[in-house]
């Protein structure tokens, strides 16, 4: 069978995509830590000020420069992003089809789409459940967008399997990990000690998990978010019981590139984690620390 040349196209606007919309994360990352207040002068009186002033009717003060110079990058890389998606579809439906190509792109598609009318329908919205879907959104478009940059390679089907079941608990880790930052439940307590005997003591209050319920800064938040981010810290020793032995499965399989790069990221992540939390919520790790997560989940998608 004579090769396609398309695929060779396709991989390289896949892999211009794929960079595009992790610039797409990171911006959305950063817009979305820095209004929340991290980073700010008035360390931390001013976190969740923001969110303070829109519940209290108070006008909203003008962003900084820099957050309003990430929204206008936000929006351009955005649709570059989708202009690049489309060229890819359209070039997977030219005869004769590239099948896989093709609903790769198309899922690619729906996502941007997805997160387009999320964007306008939510706006002004205060409910985790946006920041949620946002991230979730952003982080599948990269995962997507990277599998189609690679070319596919042959896996023996537990491996296949098991990398299944980390992408399932790496998305519910992140969305865990957006809840906490989108709940202002960063400062709920230091350690994972703290947050276990803060929840325990209030009885596991596990209202903070609901996504569709408004932030608020009364004596019922602290509860709240320690339970969530007992949650999240537990989940992190999850997600490496399933990561750790992926990447010697895949070592085994020859996927040997795959299995090292797994292992940094986790160590990565993991590292980021605990510096952001016992540094007391710094900007920079904690926009690291999303932006790590990201090529974590695409790194597990080139396995399935």
């Amino acid at each position: 069978m004579i090769p396609d040349p398309r695929r060779a196209w396709l991989r390289r606007a896949a892999l211009l995509c794929a960079a595009l919309v992790l610039a797409v994360v990171a911006l959305s990352a950063y817009i979305r830590l820095a209004q929340a207040g991290l980073g700010c002068a008035d360390w931390p009186a001013c976190y969740g000020q923001r969110l303070r002033d829109a519940q209290a009717g108070r006008a909203e003060s003008a962003p900084p420069a820099a957050v309003a110079t990430a929204r206008a990058a936000h929006r351009v890389t955005a649709v570059s992003a989708l202009g690049v998606v489309i060229a890819l579809l359209v070039l997977a439906a030219r005869r004769p089809r590239l099948t896989r190509e093709g609903a790769l792109a198309l899922g690619l598609l729906a996502l941007a789409l997805g997160l387009t009318v999320l964007g306008l329908w939510s706006m002004g919205a205060r409910v985790p459940a946006v920041a949620i879907g946002n991230v979730l959104g952003g982080v599948g478009m990269l995962a997507l967008a990277w599998r189609l940059a690679v070319p596919p390679a042959p896996r023996p089907l537990a491996l296949r399997v098991w990398a299944g079941l980390g992408v399932v608990l790496l998305l519910a880790q992140i969305a865990l990990g957006t809840l906490v930052s989108a709940s202002y439940a960063g400062l709920a307590c230091p350690t994972t000690v703290d947050c276990m005997r803060d929840a325990a003591a209030a009885g596991w209050p596990w209202g903070g998990l609901d996504p569709w319920r408004e932030p608020r800064f009364d004596a019922t938040a602290g509860p709240a978010g320690a339970a969530v981010q007992t949650l999240h810290h537990a989940g992190m020793l999850v997600v490496a019981a399933v990561l750790l032995p992926l990447a010697w499965a895949a070592w085994r399989a020859d996927a040997r590139g795959s299995a090292a790069a797994l292992v940094l990221l986790l160590a990565l992540q993991f590292g980021l984690g605990l510096l952001t939390a016992a540094a007391g919520l710094p900007a920079v790790p904690a926009l690291a620390h999303n932006v790590a997560a990201a090529l974590l989940l695409a790194g597990v998608v080139r396995l399935v």
